[in-house]
């Protein structure tokens, strides 16, 4: 019974299963002469979006210039052989990876290595579209060189410049040999020797030390980024400092509200400016800082794959990065761990002057009620006072009423007295009208309740 197993899987099964041979390394013989380009995909720092694009062009101009169908633009590996040369291409997330390899003739001497190097049957047009955008160049050079190691380290220091040079057995059957410096020809050099590396061990120790090179210099771009941001720091951390020392001396010493109130306010302007100086200084370095520490330990992984065992007299690849890569990247780590300590700290300051922004407003709101509270005090004084004055004049005119109708009906014939009447009812008017008035405000209150 046949399975169409295609509907059967989930449609990242293949791609997820070829992932881990999406970069195979290169199988190599000695001797071979390899030159390794990385070129960076990004501007300032930040890996561009359309990089990947460009990459692809600039493998596409390539493959055209020599007659070869270029990879489809979802390819992150490519290899061909072009003749006199193979070539190696890799896709990553900020950077692209050019790695030519050409086959040298036995017996060549060690100073003679770097003289038939790969770069020179690449057209010059070519890698003019590379300006400003190489972040890696380096030579590498496989020999197969049967000297004792400290007679062929004598002859390799003739193909570096630097005075240290860092050498090391690998894999129980190797050698690497370099310095790390960019040479005169704008190349970093390195030489592995094959003393006995079995089939395909020189494929992957090559790969290996040239991704050492490659990712040291990528986690390498997070160090000027430190030391930008060390002065910054400096002086957002005095500014707070200088602010602290205010927030001290406002508390002790007396302030009016209203000054109190706009120092402290003052002081929440200049914290929140400061707040904003190192959120944008944050989210200036964070990404390149994380992406150098995963670098760095790619770069120690890579060391650790090597094996290495000491040659007398030479620091090997793993003492060298200790001793130049390590501080660089510690540094990152300590700017990085700065800047978050030094915005808690700023958070801190921020709510701690917050609450005390608002226990001022608060007395200043206490006070404004106080204040409140006397007016209605006052007012309710002057209408009582007004009240009474109401009782009076409303009695005084009902009274003159009633006297009007007193003296008519003495007229009428009734035996009145209209002087002594009007002075009898005049109690009872004023005693009516002051229970009237209170009696209307009780409703009036009980309205607004």
């Amino acid at each position: 019974m046949t399975i169409a197993t295609s509907r059967l899987n989930h449609p990242l099964r293949i791609p997820l299963a070829a992932e881990v041979h999406s970069r195979p390394f290169m199988f190599l013989g000695a001797p071979e002469a390899i030159t390794h380009l990385a070129v960076y995909m990004g501007e300032g720092g930040e890996p561009s979006p359309g990089g990947a694009n460009d990459q692809h062009a600039l493998l596409a101009g390539l493959c055209a210039h020599f007659g070869v169908a270029p990879p489809s633009a979802e390819a992150r590996y490519f290899f061909h052989e072009f003749g006199r040369f193979r070539l190696k291409w890799e896709c990553h997330t900020e950077f692209a990876t050019y790695t030519f390899a050409a086959r040298q003739e036995r017996g060549t001497a060690v100073g003679d290595a770097f003289a038939g190097v790969p770069l020179q049957l690449i057209p010059q047009d070519w890698l003019l579209s590379l300006q400003g955008k190489l972040m890696v160049g380096a030579h590498l050079y496989l020999d197969t060189s049967g000297l004792p190691s400290p007679d062929y380290a004598a002859q390799a220091r003739s193909v570096f410049e630097g005075r240290l040079l860092a050498g090391s057995r690998v894999l129980n059957g190797g050698e690497i040999w370099t310095d790390f410096l960019v040479q005169s020809d704008g190349f970093s050099r390195f030489l592995v020797r094959d003393t006995g590396l079995q089939e395909q061990q020189a494929g992957r120790l090559v790969q290996r030390v040239l991704e050492i090179e490659t990712y040291r210099m990528m986690a390498l771009l997070g160090f000027p980024r430190a030391q930008r941001a060390i002065p910054q720091l400096n002086g957002i951390e005095d500014e707070l400092e200088t602010l602290t020392s205010a927030m001290v001396d406002t508390d002790g010493k007396p302030q009016l509200g209203d000054d109190q109130a706009d120092a402290e306010q003052a002081l929440l302007n200049m914290i929140t400016r400061l707040a904003a100086r190192t959120e944008k200084l944050a989210l200036e370095n964070s990404y390149r800082f994380s992406a150098s520490q995963a670098y760095f330990k790619l770069v120690q992984a890579r060391i650790e794959e090597l094996r290495e065992t000491r040659i007398e007299g030479f620091p090997t690849v793993e003492e060298f990065m200790e001793r130049r890569l390590a501080p660089a990247m510690h540094t990152c780590q300590a700017v990085s761990r700065r800047q978050e300590i030094l915005a808690e700290r700023i958070a801190r300051t921020n709510d701690l002057l917050r609450t005390r922004v608002g226990i001022t407003q608060e007395r200043q709101n206490r006070r404004i009620l106080e204040s409140l509270n006397a007016r209605a005090a006052q007012q309710l004084r002057l209408q009582q006072a007004v009240e009474g004055l109401s009782v009076v004049a409303i009695s005084y005119y009902l009274t003159g009423l009633l006297g009007y109708a007193i003296k008519a009906a003495k007229v009428a014939g009734l035996p009145l007295n209209p002087e002594l009447a009007t002075g009898l009812v005049l109690p009872f008017v004023a005693a009516g009208v002051w229970l009237g008035l209170r009696r209307m405000r009780g409703r009036l209150h009980a309205g607004h309740g």
